[in-house]
């Protein structure tokens, strides 16, 4: 590293310290409505947004961070910065998680960015859908309590704005096929694998 490379990098490292201790004092002043930050994980970067009322948004990479960051400025709060500290319990049960030493999560979830139907759906998948088991989408829809909304089910999995902690990596298409997932196949089969799931066909499809 030249002498131009580390006085670069000192100066980078500096600024992300003040844009930190700022983004702390206006979260002690309650002036950021959302705070995020990026983990590092097994299906790749994971960006990590909480209120004041709890988790909000998990994205993955494929989302694109500026569009996810728009995303939250547009339909939760203008008032986003990064906050490492908002996230850390977040962090620390994800890196737990991945570890295979968690197997669900105890964090608080605002679900602002769900509503009505969909917001059913995700709430009981994230309680009636166990670490390690899968259901399909017409089973989802059953527990949701309308048997036969199984393609509102496949748009509410779709749409979920905090996949990985809202597990609708667990849910399945009948014939035994993954289906789509937010974060892609890739890092869908990724985490049932992680959870011991190892039976599913991988075919492209719907719900």
């Amino acid at each position: 590293m030249t002498g131009l490379d580390e006085a670069y990098a000192a100066s980078e490292s500096h600024l992300e310290r003040l844009l930190s201790g700022l983004a702390t004092t206006a979260d002690q002043r309650e002036e950021v409505d959302v705070g995020y930050r990026v983990v590092d994980g097994p299906v790749g970067p994971l960006l990590l947004a909480a209120t004041p009322s709890g988790l909000v948004r998990v994205a993955f990479e494929s989302e694109g961070e500026d569009a996810v960051l728009q995303e939250l400025a547009d339909r939760v709060s203008p008032r986003v910065l990064p906050l490492p500290g908002r996230l850390d319990e977040t962090a620390r049960e994800l890196d737990e998680y991945f570890a295979g030493r968690r197997r669900h999560f105890d964090v608080r979830l605002d679900w602002q960015l769900s509503s009505g139907f969909r917001r059913d759906v995700l709430s009981h998948l994230a309680v009636d859908v166990e670490y390690g088991a899968t259901t399909s989408y017409a089973g989802l829809a059953t527990l949701a309590g309308s048997p036969r909304a199984v393609r509102a089910v496949g748009t509410a999995c779709a749409t979920n704005p905090i996949p990985v902690v809202v597990p609708c990596h667990r849910v399945v298409r009948s014939d035994g096929s993954m289906g789509r997932y937010r974060g892609g196949e890739e890092a869908k089969h990724a985490l049932l694998e992680l959870e011991g799931v190892r039976w599913l066909r991988s075919e492209p499809g719907g719900c």
